[in-house]
């Protein structure tokens, strides 16, 4: 039966695991060596990982493969990507494949801005704290200074502050909202910081204004914190090419082809139920590519699903169209990354996966990142419109399958040799493979 417990974090690790699988498992031996299986033998790179959030009892793996021939402006890159789902990884590079001998991917950055927001509650004269605002802005900025040299001295830091007015949605709620150029770092620490002093600063000056009264003067910070929303920190990924050089399939067309996919598009841009799917589509690739950089793929899929809703109404963040006999398909979509901080210089593994990338900027992962969607998308429409989704998806969860059913390496030769040319399901490959074992066993 369960159990509270009081000073957990400060137990050793050993005696986290302990009372972990005391309290919660029946078979207290095979549990803790499952958790201690997967810990590293290099004690210096086990603790590494163990300091890198709290109470760490053991090492969560996910596979790190890559996707090669990705042709992006000229320049080859071979895409690292963690993900457990299967075909995600064969998916990107048979799009990346498909598009090399057809001029590759273009990609742009568009905009770089990232916001922050200091949320506060006032409950005067609008005018009032307006010119209040007018005054103390090049102090919210100069208070700062501490924070934003080193940032500063790359060519980054703070671009400017607004006082929004938000009455109409919750009475006296008003905004700091601030914008930001982090350059190749992703930015929370620093945004959060600076987000925090002009909180400061800002409180602290309102006692001092003689334009307010002294009820005016109560101002209510309520909190100063960045946003993941970053409608201005945006990337475009395009592909395009001769309608008649799509057609890879006998079964189809290229131009068949071409209008199938446009029009898959633009369900997608019109039906929020697909919408969620092919968006969900695009992020396989994008936050597997996410992830294996050391980024918060949390963050990304926050911002960009908000993205996807700017309109009013959930819809595809990819697009497509036929034009005077050349098909287009492009992405814009909102990242923001780093190439530095955080995980950045310390997993050795996300060290590997940008020197992978040709250890890019920024702004260059963001178009990486961008491409590693529009490519993943590419693919499942491809698929969606000509064979069907589950052929190929099918075929590469089949490992996963027998895997299930702890198949042999001569079990696993055969019955992939067997669904060469038959249909893969979950039941399919249950009766083939217990076939196989009432075979063996005469």
């Amino acid at each position: 039966m369960s159990k509270s417990i009081s000073g957990f974090s400060k137990l050793s690790k050993s005696k986290k695991i302990d009372w972990i699988v005391d309290t919660y498992f029946s078979k207290t031996n095979d549990a803790k060596a499952i958790l201690k299986q997967y810990w590293n033998s290099n004690e210096t790179l086990q603790q590494l990982h163990d300091e890198f959030i709290e109470n760490t009892i053991t090492n969560y793996y996910l596979p790190l493969g890559v996707a090669p021939n990705f042709l992006i402006n000229n320049t080859l890159y071979t895409i690292p990507m963690a993900i457990e789902e299967s075909s995600v990884v064969a998916a990107a590079s048979k799009a990346a494949k498909f598009w090399l001998d057809r001029g590759g991917f273009k990609t742009k950055v568009i905009s770089t801005n990232k916001i922050g927001q200091v949320h506060f509650m006032y409950h005067g004269n609008f005018n009032t704290l307006l010119q209040f605002f007018k005054t103390v802005k090049p102090k919210l900025i100069e208070d700062t200074k501490a924070i934003t040299k080193n940032m500063e001295l790359r060519g980054g830091g703070i671009l400017d502050i607004e006082l929004k007015d938000k009455t109409k949605d919750i009475k006296g709620y008003y905004q700091l909202h601030a914008s930001f150029e982090t350059l190749d770092a992703m930015g929370a620490n620093f945004i959060n910081s600076c987000l925090e002093q002009f909180a400061k600063t800002f409180k602290d000056e309102a006692l001092q204004f003689e334009g307010f009264s002294k009820e005016e003067k109560n101002i209510q910070i309520v909190m100063s914190i960045l946003s993941n929303y970053v409608p201005d920190c945006l990337v475009r990924a395009e592909v395009s090419c001769d309608v008649d050089r799509l057609n890879e399939n006998n079964s189809i067309t290229g131009e068949e082809f071409a209008n199938k996919f446009v029009q898959a598009v633009n369900i997608a841009e019109v039906e929020p139920y697909r919408a969620v799917t092919h968006n969900k589509g695009i992020m396989n690739g994008i936050d597997a590519v996410v992830l294996a950089t050391g980024n918060d793929f949390r963050a990304v899929e926050a911002g960009v699903h908000a993205y996807a809703s700017r309109h009013g109404k959930y819809s595809s963040l990819t697009h497509a169209k036929i034009e005077n006999g050349v098909f287009n398909f492009w992405i814009e979509i909102p990242l923001a990354l780093g190439t530095v901080g955080g995980l950045t210089g310390l997993h050795p593994l996300v060290k590997l996966a940008l020197e992978l990338l040709h250890k890019p900027s920024a702004k260059e992962l963001m178009q990486i990142v961008a491409v590693a969607g529009l490519a993943q998308n590419f693919a499942a429409l491809r698929s969606l419109t000509t064979t069907g989704i589950q052929q190929g998806h099918m075929k590469m969860h089949l490992m996963n399958i027998l895997n299930q059913f702890e198949a042999n390496d001569d079990e696993k030769h055969t019955l992939t040799e067997h669904f060469k040319n038959n249909t893969v399901t979950h039941n399919a490959v249950v009766e083939a493979i217990n076939n196989l074992r009432v075979k063996h066993s005469d």
